[in-house]
């Protein structure tokens, strides 16, 4: 594990001492890694998220029509 020493606004310590005591977690230190994952599952990948890959799912299982010739088709050519 790294080690770090951060100097902190008042704001985001307020904030840190706050996450920490509504999470039950021990020091600063884990009231950031808990911060920091939150963060990273709200800016995950579309692709990651359970709710894409439950649409992808529902598009996947839809009834598809083979086309040959896409232009001629659509009328582009």
């Amino acid at each position: 594990m790294v080690q770090a020493l951060v100097e902190l606004d008042e704001n985001t310590n307020r904030v840190l001492s706050i996450v920490k005591a509504k999470h039950g977690l021990k020091d600063k230190g884990e009231a950031i890694q808990f911060v920091v994952h939150e963060y990273v599952e709200y800016e995950n990948e579309p692709e990651l998220r359970p709710d894409f890959i439950s649409k992808i799912k529902e598009i996947h299982e839809q009834k598809s029509i083979k086309v040959d010739d896409f232009a001629k088709r659509y009328g582009l050519k």
